[in-house]
């Protein structure tokens, strides 16, 4: 009954101020005319349009009716169209699609979407199924499993700011935005993944309708589309969500804003990871750890793909099918083993690492490469990493001490973000329904 009227004051403040002064006010302007843009509308391109009255009438009772429709809890949310990333210094804004805006309403619409298992074939998965928040969005396999039970052929990467990255999955150059990205999860057939088809599609799009949760909120969040719940914008909403996973307070964070210090170990570690010993900053140097970011003022972007020294399965170079990197795509020799450097941010929760989730902790990732590569010694993928031809030039035997390993892992250690690991926003709206 409290939700009940809560929403009712809402809805008659709503009538009473109008609906379209109660939209200007919450985005910073005054009521009684456009005025100037705010700050946040001013960086993100939400600039007003003129509408016919008509128009304008049936966008406000639009609002209205999706308020009555939504619990209470999300209603202000559903009102709310204005979206600001509150970044640090630091760190630049993304650069995001003209044609998938960013808005608080589609980001909750988003949200609700990636923790829906409505969304797969068979109603079994979503897509948190294989990123959970407490894991950076990623999900402690070494390979990730399907909604059917087929395991995929490489480890879920971390949606950490994956509004940066350049490209997206472990080795395809082509896929160059999230909304690109979602379809391989939804629609592949080589794992199946989630299951989507042209035979449930109709079938999954009527499950989310029939949650009256689902069509205001699609209203709201696509009001130029005359049907607007459909797969595209499904995937329109979950990109916007997977956008807006944004880690940037991690100890190391606070430490470049004056807020925290570091110590003397963490210190010496952030020293050799930047310095041209270990060289790591070559692959992660970036505000984001990673040396594929794009971003609102990107000009030049670089796509870089690397072979670690990971596997040499027939002495020339050959890394196990089907995870031979972006040979799959080219056929190119140089390509073989070639796979995009992660971000390390929260590397600390996304065990096990590399593509193939074959290295089980991080103290094994930094021996690995203070080897310079990985020697398998039984097995079908037997071989001396450290040799293949096509090794990255960056990736040469160190020989770290053991007090240099340690500096190094206490280093890595502070790209842990505590708050992005528990932030409601980002956690699971279902979970209490369940």
């Amino acid at each position: 009954m409290a939700r009940v009227r809560s929403r009712q004051r809402l809805i008659a403040r709503l009538s009473k101020k109008g609906v379209a002064d109660h939209l200007r006010l919450r985005a910073g302007r005054p009521p009684d005319g456009p005025g100037p843009f705010s700050e946040a509308e001013s960086r993100h391109g939400h600039a007003p349009t003129k509408r016919a009255p008509s128009t304008m009438k049936r966008r406000m009772l639009s609002v209205v009716i999706g308020l009555l429709a939504v619990p209470a809890a999300v209603a202000a949310v559903v009102a709310s169209t204005v979206w600001s990333w509150n970044l640090p210094t630091h760190v630049p804004e993304p650069r995001v699609p003209a044609d998938n805006p960013m808005s608080a309403v589609k980001v909750e619409l988003g949200r609700r979407l990636f923790y829906d298992t409505r969304l797969s074939g068979n109603g079994t998965m979503s897509c948190a199924s294989c990123h959970h928040q407490s894991r950076a969005f990623t999900d402690g396999r070494s390979l990730a499993v399907g909604s059917t039970g087929e395991r995929t052929h490489r480890s879920a990467l971390g949606l950490a700011n994956s509004a940066w990255h350049a490209t997206y999955n472990w080795a395809n150059p082509a896929l160059v935005s999230l909304e690109q990205q979602m379809e391989v999860p939804l629609f592949g057939d080589d794992p199946v993944e989630m299951g989507v088809n042209d035979a449930n599609r109709q079938e999954i799009l009527d499950r989310l309708r029939k949650d009256p949760i689902y069509p205001p909120l699609f209203r709201q969040s696509f009001p130029e589309d005359s049907e607007p719940l459909n797969m595209a914008t499904v995937i329109k909403a979950i990109a916007a969500f997977e956008r807006s996973m944004v880690s940037v307070d991690s100890r190391y964070d606070r430490y470049l804003q004056g807020k925290q210090a570091l110590s003397t170990s963490e210190e010496r570690g952030m020293v050799l990871f930047f310095g041209e010993k270990a060289e790591c900053h070559h692959c992660h140097g970036s505000f984001n750890f990673n040396d594929q970011v794009v971003h609102k003022k990107s000009r030049l972007v670089e796509t870089l793909f690397h072979n670690n020294g990971l596997y040499n399965v027939d002495g020339k170079g050959g890394y196990p099918y089907p995870n031979r990197g972006v040979f799959e795509s080219t056929g190119k020799p140089e390509d073989m083993g070639a796979f995009r450097a992660p971000s390390l941010r929260n590397v600390e929760v996304t065990a096990p690492y590399m593509h193939d989730g074959s290295v089980a902790t991080l103290e094994e990732v930094i021996e690995q490469y203070s080897q310079g590569g990985r020697v398998t010694t039984t097995g079908p993928n037997q071989g001396d990493g450290r040799l293949n031809p096509h090794k990255s030039g960056l990736i040469s035997r160190i020989e770290f001490t053991e007090q240099e390993k340690l500096d190094l892992l206490n280093f890595l250690k502070t790209l842990t973000d505590e708050g992005f690991l528990k932030d409601p926003k980002l956690s699971d709206p279902w979970e209490q329904t369940r």
